[in-house]
């Protein structure tokens, strides 16, 4: 009978070692997963600031100016007046479509 519960012991034993080891190894390559991650992160904030970088450059004022000028005979921009605006209320929005009709199962009539 001791010879028995030595066995299921070090059976026991071996088996929290095995669970220990995957365990191990499973959050290391969740580690490794997360550092990965944060690699790819930090890589694309880098390219967000390079892209909102270049933005700004895009959009400088003096260079916008300089395309309205050269585009103004085939874009006819001009300023904005007070008169061009309008109120939401002359908007003609389209209506929204009627909700559908649901019977009442209580209305029908039972045989």
């Amino acid at each position: 009978m001791r010879s028995l519960t030595y066995l299921a012991c070090v059976l026991v034993v071996m088996g929290l070692a095995f669970w220990a080891y995957r365990e191990n190894y499973s959050t290391q390559a969740s580690m490794a997963e997360m550092l990965q991650v944060r690699r790819e992160i930090a890589q694309l904030r880098d390219e967000l600031g390079i892209l909102r970088a270049e933005w700004a450059w895009l959009n400088r004022p003096e260079r916008l100016r300089e395309l309205v000028d050269l585009n103004f005979e085939r874009l006819p921009l001009l300023p904005v007046e007070s008169g061009q605006m309008l109120d939401l209320g002359h908007i003609d929005y389209p209506k929204p479509p009627p909700p559908p009709e649901v019977e009442d199962p209580a209305t029908e009539v039972q045989p």
